[in-house]
């Protein structure tokens, strides 16, 4: 134990803290170790200690969002479309329930994508719906013609390439023409509510989820259960296009909303009936060849 007299041991001075307290206004001087006047020396010359770089980094991007100036890459760069294939799983899942399940007075744009779309779901939902159009119109063309005389099975593949061509271009090129629309109609009418590009294909792509289980449904040589699923597909798909769009233009001219959602909801129609007669229509009745007219001799 340290003895009472021992002249190394820390004291307090009192005399030092009631001077202090007597004139406030005097002057202090802070004896800093070494150690310490090297690091705040560092600090002031600008350099971050390894430790610190990446908190430094993550507080200067919560900074930059936050202030709304995270800077963005060109539109020609592959690191401004990998941000919308950046998404959680169970956000692609949120959405693609919202775009089968469509609530009265939801927006889609507004509830599901809250100005963070995606082309991660939209991409997959066409690739899927593509091979699954192809695969089912195969299926379906087999067992119609199945047990027929003469019937030899040879795929299609054409098929793939014709559906890629008509969802693909459906799922881009109407989204693009309705987006130059509505921008035009927002230069001539002020205050309407404007999407993003990359908004409206997000619309358009989840809107076709519907239709995957309604092509598996067209395997099934029941006309009536393929009109039916068509039906059923159409008003869920054509609710949410209806729904999402309607805010942007039901402040304009009654002509221009008539022109808009009629032109929304028939190229969905044209897309769902066009694939339904093209790759699952009725085959035609064969022929046996026993029962075949016999061709007319030739006579020189």
């Amino acid at each position: 134990m340290a003895s009472a007299n021992d002249p190394f041991q820390f004291q307090e001075f009192e005399e030092a803290a009631s001077l202090l307290e007597a004139d406030r206004d005097a002057t202090t001087i802070t004896i800093d170790d070494e150690d310490t006047k090297a690091e705040k020396q560092r600090i002031a010359a600008g350099f971050i200690p390894d430790g610190d770089d990446e908190d430094r980094l993550a507080s200067d991007d919560k900074t930059e969002l936050l202030s709304g100036q995270k800077k963005s890459a060109p539109f020609w760069t592959f690191e401004y479309y990998q941000q919308f294939f950046d998404i959680e799983t169970h956000h692609v899942r949120e959405r693609i329930i919202g775009s089968m399940v469509p609530w009265p007075r939801k927006n889609f744009i507004h509830v599901y994508l809250r100005r963070n779309p995606d082309l991660y779901g939209p991409f997959w939902i066409c690739t899927t719906l593509v091979f699954a159009i192809a695969i089912s119109g195969n299926i379906s063309t087999f067992l119609g013609k199945l047990g027929k005389p003469n019937y030899k099975y040879t795929p299609e593949f054409g098929k793939v390439t014709i559906a890629a061509t008509a969802i693909f271009s459906y799922a881009w090129l109407v989204p693009l023409a309705l987006w130059g629309f509505l921008l035009w109609r927002n230069n001539k009418a002020m205050n309407l509510v404007t999407y993003s590009f990359m908004e409206i294909i997000c619309v358009y792509g989840y809107s076709l989820a519907i239709y995957i289980p309604a092509v598996v449904l067209w395997i099934l040589p029941y006309e009536w259960l393929r009109w039916c699923s068509i039906m059923v597909a159409l008003c869920l798909s054509g609710s949410v296009l209806v729904m999402t769009f309607w805010p942007a233009v039901r402040d304009d001219h009654p002509k221009m909303i008539i022109a808009t959602m009629s032109a929304i909801v028939v190229l969905n129609t044209l897309l769902a009936v066009g694939c339904k007669v093209y790759f699952f229509s009725k085959p035609e009745t064969l022929i046996p060849v026993e029962h075949a007219p016999a061709a007319e001799p030739f006579i020189v």
